[in-house]
């Protein structure tokens, strides 16, 4: 029997961009669904674009999983924990998350259908098991749900902010204050739509960041995401005036320190596991590439000692799961 849910909206706007913001569906999934009738308002069919108001309900019937097409590759995976539910990957910086046009094998989708046989398949055939993602050029630590159980509670955890993630991010400049937030909402660039951007009226974003070290020309961040947008922190350092070393595209196109691209690092990952019911933390080791930038940046400790200061700082912005 196909799985199905109901959500209450809390805001106003297009139907097709709630499901897509409230579920792991994308728009374009969404609007095919909408347009199938497997996606109802008010126990109606309607069109993706009509307009969804505080208090309307709108039920989900997911289909079933489908046979993939994505070809299994022997990759090696990080895999920093595995249970029959769910698996910890710490992601290298350059892999991509799942496969789409320019990047059809290599990814981790490919590497997870080789090593793992049922993973759930409510992201659909190119993005089974995929609760969350991180960017290609982003490194760090990733849930991967085996079973829609896993996926539908994960998914829940990271749309009500009850699961939290924090980064360590090298930008340049010297940041004046010690500690921040930016509170700006996130759309799609007006222009060019590989972008995103600060846009009135786009989805709510919010980054804490906290300063762990200071080199003169950069400065290291230890970053906590309240909201988990496309591209949210690049784009909301870069507002500051202080974009990710490396980052070629909302920051300087030179890319110091041998970078490929932004020095940016998911080190530290929490959850409460979906079937124990147990408050799970993950740390993820910076990896060579962030440690090359930062000594040549100037920094004189050794990997232990920055993991170790970063996270004495996480007390600043971790909210407890209940």
């Amino acid at each position: 029997m196909p799985e199905q849910e109901s959500i209450l909206c809390n805001a106003q706007g297009r139907l097709d961009s709630f499901v897509a913001g409230e579920t792991d569906l994308s728009r374009t999934q969404a609007q095919r669904m909408i347009r199938d009738g497997a996606i109802l308002l008010n126990g109606k069919i309607v069109k993706p674009n009509v307009t969804v108001s505080v208090g309307d309900l709108v039920d989900v019937t997911y289909p079933d999983p489908v046979e993939t097409d994505v070809i299994p590759e022997d990759i090696p995976l990080d895999i920093l924990y595995e249970d029959s539910d769910l698996l910890v990957i710490n992601k290298p910086q350059g892999m991509v998350v799942h496969p789409a046009p320019g990047h059809l094998s290599g990814t981790l989708v490919n590497a997870l259908l080789f090593h793992i046989r049922d993973l759930s398949g409510i992201g659909g055939e190119l993005r089974p098991g995929i609760v969350h993602r991180i960017d290609r050029m982003t490194s760090g630590l990733l849930v991967v749900a085996k079973n829609d159980l896993a996926h539908r509670a994960l998914s829940d955890q990271f749309r009500d902010h009850t699961a939290h993630r924090n980064y360590a991010a090298l930008v340049d400049g010297n940041i004046k204050q010690d500690n921040g937030t930016v509170d700006a909402p996130l759309a799609r660039h007006p222009v060019d739509r590989k972008r995103m951007a600060i846009v009135q009226g786009g989805r709510e974003a919010v980054t804490h960041w906290q300063v762990a070290a200071r080199y003169g020309q950069y400065t290291l961040l230890q970053i906590e995401l309240e909201t988990g947008r496309t591209h949210q922190i690049r784009v909301h350092l870069a507002s500051l005036q202080h974009p990710v070393t490396g980052d070629d595209v909302y920051g300087r196109e030179k890319r110091p320190f041998g970078l490929q691209g932004q020095a940016l690092h998911g080190y530290r990952l929490t959850f409460r596991h979906p079937t124990r019911n147990e408050d799970m933390v993950f740390y993820a080791p910076l990896p060579d590439y962030f440690m090359i930038a930062l000594k040549k940046a100037g920094e004189q400790q050794d990997e232990a000692s920055i993991l170790q200061l970063l996270k004495s700082l996480e007390h600043e912005f971790v909210i407890v799961i209940k």
